[in-house]
C-alpha cells in the first residue's frame, strides 16, 4: 500500500465514521500485519508501524530469546542468545522489509481493517451511551427479524431488542414508536452491544420517574421492585417527607399516574406498597389486603412461615402462586404460607414436644411445665436467663426452687447446643461423602443446603445453580442422596 493511499484512507474513514485517526492507524497496522503474515511462517510474530505524518510504514519480525537446547525452542518464534547477542527472555526484533501486496493481500487487509473499524465505531457509540445505561430510551423500529427488533434510538444509532425482552403478546412493525430500557451488555465474541428491554424492573422505575415528579425530587424513593413482566409488579416506596403519602402520590388523582404506567406495560397490574426496614412488616405490607395472622422467622436460612386464615389463603397465594412469589422476591426472603389452622396444629405439636423436654430435663411436673409455656418461656435459654421474679411468678414457686430450675435449664441449653453442633458436623461429613469438595460444601451451607435430605430434594439444574459441577455428576450425587428414600 502506498503512503498517500494510507493517509487518504485514514482521513476518509475518520471523517465518515467520526473515529479518532489514531484508532484507524492502529486498525491499518493490524490489517497490514495480518496480510503480511501470509508471506511468513504462521507462527511468526509480525508487527507493522505506520508513520502518522508521512504514511510510510515498516514491517518488523520478533523472536523471543531462548536457550537453543530447551525443549520449547522453536526457530520460527525463538532465537538463541548467541545469535541475538541478548539475554534469555528478551525480544529480538528485525526489519524484514515490506511485503509487496497483490490482489489477495490487499483484499485481506481491507477486510481486517473494516472489521477493526466497525469494532472501533461500535466502541465509540457504546462509550457515548455509557452514561445512559439502564435509562429509558425512545426509538423507532427499523427492522423486524425472527429473533430481534432493530430500533433506531437517535442519529441512526441502532439498538437490539430481543423478542424475549418484549411483553407477552406485544407486536411491533416497522416505523412504530416504542420505549424501552437501554442495557449495555457484553456479548461473547461481539464485545459490548446496545441492547433494549421492556421486561426488566428498571422499566417500571423509569416510567414512574416520568409520571411522579416527587421521585425525581427525592421526596419519594423506590426501594424495590419485583416483576412478572406483562402480568403483575410489586413496587415498594418510601417518603423522605412525613407529610406526603408515597402510595397516594404514585397512584395519582383517580389512579391517573399508575394507570399511565400500567398502560405503557400492556395493562400490567401494579401493587404499590409502603417500604419498611422490618422484613416481617414488609411481608405484611406486600400481601395486603390478605391478612397475615402470624409469622415465624428463620434468620439463618432467611425464610418465613406465614399463617393466614382460610378466607384469605387463596388471596395471599395468588393465581399460580404469583402473589406470594413476588412478595418473596421483593422482600428477599423465602416465604412459606400455611393456613391458620395448620399453624395452630404445628404450634400445639411443638408445645407438646417442648413440654415433654421440660419435664424430663428440669424435673418438673406437667402442671409446672404448662405454666412455663403459658408464661412465654419457649426455650431453655428463656428459662435459664429469666429476670428475677418472672419465673417465681409464672410457676408460683419460691426463689430457691426457681434458681434450681434455672440451673437445670442452663445445663439443658448447653447439651442442646452441643447436640446441634454434633448434628451439623455430621451433616457436613455426609455432604463430603456424597462427593462434594470442602469448598463446594461451604457453598452449599451458605445456600442453606446442610444435609443429605436437602440435596435429595433438588433437581439437577437447581444443584448446578449452587455449585459448578457437570450435569452427570450432579445427577449421580442427587440419586445417591435419594438412596435413603428407598431403603
Amino acid at each position: 500500500m502506498e503512503s498517500i493511499e494510507i493517509l487518504a484512507v485514514v482521513e476518509s474513514v475518520s471523517n465518515e465514521k467520526g473515529i479518532d485517526e489514531g484508532i484507524i492507524f492502529g486498525s491499518l497496522e493490524t490489517a497490514i500485519g495480518s496480510a503480511s503474515l501470509r508471506h511468513f511462517h504462521e507462527d511468526a510474530d509480525i508487527t507493522v508501524s505506520i508513520d502518522r505524518d508521512s504514511g510510510e510504514y515498516s514491517t518488523h519480525r520478533h523472536w523471543l530469546v531462548e536457550d537453543e537446547n530447551s525443549e520449547e525452542f522453536h526457530k520460527e518464534t525463538h532465537i538463541s542468545e548467541s545469535d541475538s547477542k541478548m539475554s534469555i527472555g528478551d525480544t529480538f526484533s528485525k526489519d524484514v522489509g515490506n511485503v509487496a501486496f497483490g490482489r489477495i493481500e490487499t483484499q485481506a487487509a481491507r477486510q481486517v481493517m473494516m472489521q477493526k473499524v466497525r469494532e472501533a465505531e461500535r466502541d465509540t457509540i457504546v462509550a457515548r451511551f455509557k452514561s445512559q445505561d439502564n435509562s429509558l430510551m425512545n426509538g423507532i423500529v427499523k427492522r423486524v427479524t425472527r429473533d430481534n427488533i432493530i430500533v433506531d434510538i437517535g442519529n441512526d444509532i441502532e439498538a437490539i431488542l430481543p423478542r424475549d425482552q418484549l411483553l407477552p403478546g406485544e407486536i411491533y412493525k416497522i416505523n412504530d414508536r416504542m420505549r424501552a430500557i437501554l442495557q449495555i451488555k457484553e456479548i461473547e465474541g461481539r464485545g459490548s452491544q446496545l441492547m433494549l428491554s421492556r421486561t426488566c424492573s428498571e422499566m417500571v422505575t423509569e416510567l414512574f420517574r416520568i409520571e411522579v415528579p416527587e421521585i425525581n425530587e427525592d421526596v419519594i424513593e423506590i426501594r424495590g421492585i419485583a416483576r412478572d413482566a406483562g402480568s403483575r409488579s410489586k413496587i415498594a416506596v418510601k417518603t423522605n417527607d412525613g407529610r406526603i403519602d408515597p402510595v397516594g402520590a404514585c397512584v395519582g388523582m383517580r389512579g391517573s399516574r399508575v394507570q399511565s404506567v400500567s398502560g405503557e406495560l400492556g395493562n400490567e397490574r401494579i401493587d404499590i406498597i409502603i417500604y419498611d426496614d422490618n422484613p416481617a412488616q414488609m411481608v405484611i405490607n406486600s400481601l395486603a389486603p390478605a391478612k397475615v395472622e402470624s409469622i415465624v422467622m428463620d434468620e439463618d436460612s432467611r425464610s418465613m412461615e406465614l399463617a393466614v386464615n382460610e378466607e384469605n389463603l387463596a388471596l395471599a397465594i395468588g393465581s399460580r402462586g404469583q402473589n406470594i412469589r413476588l412478595a418473596s422476591r421483593l422482600v428477599g426472603w423465602e416465604l412459606n404460607i400455611i393456613s391458620s389452622n395448620e399453624a395452630e396444629a404445628k404450634e400445639r405439636v411443638v408445645e407438646a414436644e417442648f413440654q415433654a423436654k421440660l419435664m424430663d430435663n428440669l424435673n418438673i411436673n406437667e402442671k409446672e411445665a404448662e405454666s412455663l409455656i403459658r408464661g412465654g418461656f419457649l426455650t431453655f435459654d428463656d428459662i435459664a436467663y429469666a429476670e428475677d421474679g418472672k419465673l417465681t411468678s409464672a410457676m408460683e414457686i419460691d426463689e430457691t426452687r426457681a434458681e434450681e430450675i434455672k440451673a437445670a435449664a442452663a445445663d439443658a441449653a448447653l447439651m442442646e447446643a452441643m447436640g446441634e453442633i454434633t448434628q451439623e458436623e455430621s451433616n457436613l461429613e455426609s455432604l463430603t461423602q456424597l462427593g462434594f469438595s470442602e469448598e463446594e460444601v461451604e457453598t452449599l451451607v451458605s445456600n442453606a443446603l446442610r444435609s443429605i435430605d436437602d440435596i435429595a430434594e433438588l433437581a439437577v439444574d437447581e444443584l448446578q445453580d449452587v455449585v459448578e459441577i457437570p450435569e452427570k455428576k450432579a445427577a449421580d450425587i442427587i440419586m445417591k442422596a435419594r438412596e435413603s428414600w428407598f431403603n
